[in-house]
């Protein structure tokens, strides 16, 4: 009979998988193949740091007409007592007649370098120890007031050169009102853009000098500190001055700017490079470019007349008339200026003075503004741009960039960008799916869609015009420091109508589709941006890290030549359409079945008199009837050497590993003795000492690597800390939180048919778990959560899920059965309190504070 058994199980099982794969089969004749994408991880050749705004203030922008839809709030930042603000502290120089100190960029060595000390003494002079008479500004501003100084960051210069073409964006960046005479307090103040926001940066005005001269950035006119004062703002913001070194001109013009950066090799330029400048340059774009650096060459200039690794900016774009004996026409032209601002100048055709602009009329020369100064500035034919430069960045400006009306705009031959952004986040275990590798999580990734209307003007093939910027965040906003760069890309897929009516895309639409556009790399840098041309339609952007289950923020921004919508392609949150075919473990009791009166009977042996069960009760029901349902321990070893995290399942064998006061015991005793602690917390018990004796677990635990001194002893050098996840049955929290669930009355108690209905609710969600618990463990992983979720009925979105998984989720991403449960709760019991308000079912609840305190903090 066993091998009758056997056989037909086993007839069984073939016919299946036969079954099995003629339906795939049949799948793949609908849906096609599965995709083999492959996504590509690239390293930084300059590894950048994202810079901290803890102690800076955010400050309002105008308001425009673009879309901006922050996906999260702005906590860390409005609230923080140690922010400095301009005006407080402004008012409080004046009143006590002292000049500002900077507590948080001092004038030291520390705020120059930190990787070595100067090679000579330098001195932090206020700009009147400099000179007599100093000025914020003398005559203005302009490009010819950047110059460099030793410092090598003419990358910033560049970008600051291009800032003081408008007018608009300096001042936005360099508030006016400032002054040497004026309310002058030694305090000065300049906001650059961050993360989505604009930060005010607070500085002193002690200035790194040597010999009685300017080290770094400095203006032409010796009175002039504008741009000194403007470097030493952007040096704090990252941390000191050496932090400036080997950055890019499109990383200042972002922050300058708050636009998006793109930089294109010019060796693999695309064919429409100069129509994409003059675009840029439509839009007042701020550019730059530079040629690589050469280590075998001795000499940094060439024999035309440009310096090699030096970045320039871009200071126009525009097609020139020229009349020849011949013929007559146009002939596309850049100007541009090194930031040295000396006579170093490109010496080649369309130089100052060359003989090719004989051919330029007269009209055509004043209209450019031609001039023939050795001041840095000087013209090239675009295909001489070409063959001598090696890289091209543009800033494209976001339509906030300018405080103009948008008439007054055009009218002056400029036009904007059209822009859309979101504010997301990476969550371990719930949001963090990494890249298209991991097809398994790379849908849990936050998800949004863009729709594209109308196709460019003047384009031929009535496409549209997308660049996507995804930029990462430094989400360590509690401490003042930078971090390193996670490596982050993006995937665009194409949607069709039917697409749409799936919120968010689950694992089969990746499978089967291949992206329509991505990234350049997966990289670790601040920003990736990309530019594509896309027929009009609905498009869905997947941004990521490399690998899943990296924790991270960011901000995703599209910009079009004309319209845009953007959404996040999200669950809407609400409740309904629960899974059918989950059968709970206790099925709901009958009036006529036994099973009632057994419960019954369970619930009058518990209850007692009052004939209803408390928490502690419910306590003793569910741990003693689920008690195998709990999750197995699980320990979490943090290594002091790397700070990393290793998760392996805790040793069970010998000694007590639940002695909470033994181990409390035995971590604070030696701090104890001779205190009246000393015996409460029994630090001399003998058994507490076992405790690390006896068990292997916690024995293999306290094994330290060190070097021992001369007196044979140890010094500890570096440890592991091992932290053990175990389950005592169910918490305290978890039952109390199930009794208010169902506890109409506020009594702490439930009666029987609450009691029924309680436990009920517990058997379908414990028959969710089980369908995702597939080894038994006690726990489901992270990226389970939102399907888990809905089997039992309940549509979250991704911000809900990533407060869930920060809130109930264990450091390896996992949800424990009783979190599970907990989840459950708490969704319930704060979706009938909303619905029970919601009188016109527009979903829109009003509560009092007293009633929203009451109801919340009881739940």
């Amino acid at each position: 009979m066993d091998e009758l058994k056997g056989f037909l199980r086993q007839a069984g099982q073939e016919f299946l998988n036969a079954a099995g794969d003629a339906a795939m089969g049949a799948a793949k004749e609908v849906v096609g193949s599965v995709i083999n994408e492959i996504f590509v991880k690239k390293e930084a050749e300059t590894k950048r740091v994202l810079p901290s705004i803890k102690n800076m203030r955010v400050v309002s922008v105008i308001n425009t007409t673009h879309k901006v839809m922050l996906g999260e709030s702005n906590a860390g930042l409005g609230h923080n007592v140690d922010v400095q603000d301009y005006e407080s502290l402004l008012n409080g120089c004046l009143a006590n007649g002292s000049l500002f100190e900077d507590p948080l960029f001092p004038a030291s060595n520390e705020s120059l370098m930190f990787s070595r000390r100067p090679d000579r003494h330098i001195e932090w002079l206020r700009p009147h120890e400099i000179v007599e008479d100093p000025q914020f500004f003398v005559e203005g501003f302009s490009r010819f007031d950047v110059q460099q100084g030793e410092l090598g960051d003419c990358w910033l210069l560049a970008a600051t050169a291009n800032l003081t073409q408008e007018s608009n964006l300096f001042f936005r960046v360099i508030p006016p009102e400032q002054s040497f005479q004026e309310n002058y307090a030694g305090i000065f103040h300049f906001r650059f853009w961050q993360y989505g926001k604009w930060v005010d940066v607070i500085i002193d005005d002690r200035l790194p000098t040597y010999r009685g001269e300017l080290l770094y950035m400095h203006s032409a006119e010796k009175n002039e500190f504008w741009s000194a004062l403007l470097e030493k703002a952007y040096a704090k913001l990252h941390g000191s001055y050496e932090a400036l070194k080997g950055g890019t001109t499109c990383e200042a013009m972002e922050d300058f700017t708050g636009g998006v950066s793109e930089w294109y090799d010019l060796k693999e330029s695309p064919d429409n490079l100069f129509t994409i400048l003059q675009k840029g340059a439509e839009r007042s774009s701020m550019m730059g470019c530079s040629i690589e650096a050469d280590p075998n060459v001795l000499e940094a200039e060439t024999p035309q007349g440009l310096i090699r690794g030096h970045a320039y900016s871009i200071t126009k774009v525009c097609l020139i008339d020229i009349v020849t004996p011949n013929r007559q026409g146009k002939i596309p032209m850049i100007r541009m200026r090194n930031p040295w601002g000396n006579e170093a100048e490109w010496n080649g055709p369309w130089s100052d003075s060359s003989p090719e602009w004989r051919y330029i009329p007269e009209e055509q020369k004043t209209e450019i503004g031609l001039t023939f100064d050795r001041d840095g500035e000087f013209w090239m034919s675009f295909q001489d741009f070409l063959n001598y430069f090696d890289r091209v960045e543009i800033c494209n400006l976001s339509p906030d960039s300018f405080s103009q009306k948008s008439d007054d705009y055009q009218q002056n031959g400029k036009r904007k960008w059209e822009m859309s952004m979101y504010e997301g986040e990476w969550t371990p275990g719930v949001t963090a799916g990494g890249c298209r590798n991991f097809l398994e999580t790379f849908w849990h990734n936050p998800q949004y869609i863009i729709t594209l209307v109308d196709p460019d003007e003047e384009d031929e093939e009535g496409q549209c015009t997308v660049i996507v910027a995804l930029m990462q965040k430094n989400r360590r906003s509690k401490r003042n420091m930078g971090m390193e760069c996670l490596t982050i890309g993006f995937a665009i897929y194409s949607l069709t109508d039917r697409d749409l009516q799936n919120r968010p895309q689950g694992i089969n639409f990746f499978k089967y589709k291949s992206s329509v556009g991505r990234s350049p790399h997966f990289i670790n840098t601040r920003e990736v941006c990309a530019r594509f041309k896309l027929p009009p339609g609905h498009y869905l952007i997947v941004p990521s890290t490399f690998d899943p289950n990296e924790e991270g923020e960011f901000i995703i921004r599209v910009f079009s030549e004309t319209k845009n919508n953007m959404e996040e392609n999200d669950d809407h949150v609400g409740y309904g359409g629960h899974t059918d075919d989950v059968v709970p473990a206790i099925p709901s009791p009958r009036p006529t079945d036994p099973q009632k009166d057994s419960l019954r009977r369970l619930f009058d042996s518990i209850a007692g008199k009052d004939m209803e069960v408390d928490w502690m009760e419910l306590k003793l029901i569910l741990d003693h009837s689920m008690k195998d349902d709990l999750p197995k321990a699980v320990e979490y070893s943090r290594f002091a050497a790397n700070n990393a995290f290793e998760t392996q399942a805790a040793g069970m064998g010998g000694g007590d590993s639940g002695n909470a006061c033994g181990l409390l015991a035995l971590i604070c005793g030696p701090f104890l003795k001779g205190t009246p602690f000393e015996d409460q917390l029994g630090a001399n018990d003998q058994s507490n000492k076992r405790l690390l004796d006896d068990n292997p677990a916690i024995n293999r635990r306290k094994t330290l690597a060190g070097v021992k001194d001369t007196n044979n002893e140890i010094i500890f050098a570096s440890f592991s800390i091992a932290i053990v996840d175990e389950t005592h049955g169910f918490s305290k929290d978890v039952c109390r939180s199930m009794v208010a669930m169902l506890d109409a009355d506020k009594s702490g108690k439930l009666g029987f048919e609450e009691f029924e209905a309680l436990l009920s609710d517990i058997a379908k969600w414990k028959a969710i778990f089980k369908q995702y618990d597939t080894d038994n463990s006690g726990r489901i992983s992270g990226f389970q959560l939102r399907e888990a979720l809905q089997s039992a009925g309940y549509h979250l979105n991704n911000r809900v899920l990533n407060a869930l998984g920060h809130r109930y989720g264990s450091r390896d991403g996992k949800i424990a059965f009783d979190d599970f449960l907990m989840c459950a709760v708490k969704i319930k019991t704060y979706i009938e309190i909303f619905k029970e308000r919601d009188a016109e079912k527009n979903e829109t609840a009003t509560f009092t504070l007293e009633e929203w305190i009451e109801r919340t903090i009881y739940s």
